[in-house]
């Protein structure tokens, strides 16, 4: 018996590393059509110029109201006071924010493509940082990393199951490291939070939600199809789906290409943790700006530890903000969290120098890596 399970176990992980070869038949007309369709149009560029002039607009309105609130002699004060050494601190966080996310999806791309470099990692992941800041609730950042590893030759299979597994991993790293944070703040977060501490559970759970389903896709396909074959018929009946069977076939194909990948990282443990501590690293990374904005403007008297419990709860809330980068609601909830530790004068422009750390130069620095550059020999793996 053991025998038997050993050889299942040598032919499930045969079957993910040749999952280059086997896909090029001609029964993989699912997965040619998803790339194709990737290629064509993988961005709505009408969307895309819509959701800038709502990022500019937002701007706009946010020193508007600077003005209005603080008056521009205060501004000025403020910026004379600022500790400048915290704000280096500041940008040192958000560019290994940056690198852990380029690392953490560097390693499983590295072991599916021994010659995989890691500036593609580093811009895969950049425009990642782009195209989730420009539209609503992160939607575009996936499509767009897919869509430019196929353009690097990788299949788009295991482009998906890459991003699929970087997602379980970074957001298991979230979710557990800020529990435990909060674990240990818990009397400072629930005064912190007052009125809003249940909306902080439920976006706990909710993340944890998503983290148990893409995780049942990998080891219980049965359990997903159970769900997700009535909605897709019914969809069909109600005339929003035209071919609800051809859909049905392609989620069904995209599942067992997801599970062929998710199959082999399990056997890749070392890998996984690997990336796990990198994500930590990485949230820890987002929380510290925060943390050296307000000794930036000379505050005290509330530790690193402190503030981590109450931006991670402010992240999972911009989660569910459908706008561009969660505008208007992430400054909101920067004021409304933050405001009580801050000193008076100060919060505006702390909100002001987070979203530019967290918002404005990931947009800035993501468009750089689009720039058409001479192109480096790409070969289609075959």
């Amino acid at each position: 018996m053991e025998e038997e399970k050993k050889q299942d176990k040598e032919v499930q992980g045969l079957q993910a590393k040749n999952s280059q070869k086997q896909y090029d038949k001609e029964e993989n007309l699912p997965e040619q059509e998803m790339e194709e369709k990737l290629k064509e149009e993988p961005v709505n560029k009408k969307m895309t110029i819509l959701n800038f002039a709502l990022i500019i607009a937002i701007f706009i309105g946010l020193g508007i109201y600077m003005i209005s609130v603080d008056g521009i002699d205060n501004i000025i004060e403020v910026l004379k006071s600022v500790n400048y050494g915290w704000v280096f601190l500041g940008l040192i966080c958000i560019i290994t924010h940056w690198l852990c996310e380029a690392i953490t999806l560097h390693f499983p791309l590295k072991k599916l493509y021994k010659d995989h470099k890691f500036f593609i990692s580093l811009k895969v992941a950049m425009i990642g940082q782009l195209f989730n800041n420009i539209t609503p609730f992160a939607t575009g950042g996936q499509p767009m990393q897919a869509y430019e590893l196929t353009r690097d030759g990788k299949r788009i299979s295991d482009s998906l199951s890459v991003l699929a597994m970087k997602f379980i991993v970074t957001q298991t790293a979230l979710v557990v490291s800020s529990a435990i944070v909060v674990i240990f703040q818990l009397d400072f977060f629930i005064n912190l939070m007052g009125g809003y501490i249940w909306i902080a559970a439920i976006g706990f759970a909710l993340n944890i939600i998503a983290i148990v389903g893409v995780i049942l896709v990998g080891i219980k396909k049965s359990i997903v199809t159970f769900f997700t074959t009535p909605i897709i018929k019914l969809l069909g009946k109600i005339h929003i789906l035209k071919n609800p069977e051809h859909t049905i076939e392609k989620l069904d194909h995209s599942i067992d290409n997801f599970r062929a990948q998710f199959i082999y990282m399990k056997d890749e443990k070392m890998m996984v943790l690997k990336m796990f501590i990198t994500s930590v690293i990485q949230s820890f990374a987002y929380y510290a700006i925060t943390y050296a904005i307000y000794r930036a403007f000379g505050n005290s008297g509330v530790s690193l530890w402190q503030i981590i419990p109450a931006q991670a709860f402010l992240l999972l809330v911009m989660i569910f903000i459908p706008t561009p980068g969660s505008g208007l609601g992430a400054e909101g909830g920067f004021y409304l969290i933050f405001n009580s530790i801050f000193k008076e004068g100060t919060i505006n422009m702390s909100i002001l120098f987070w979203r530019l750390y967290t918002f404005y130069l990931p947009i800035i620095v993501g468009a750089l890596f689009l720039i058409p550059v001479k192109k480096l020999s790409r070969k289609k793996v075959e």
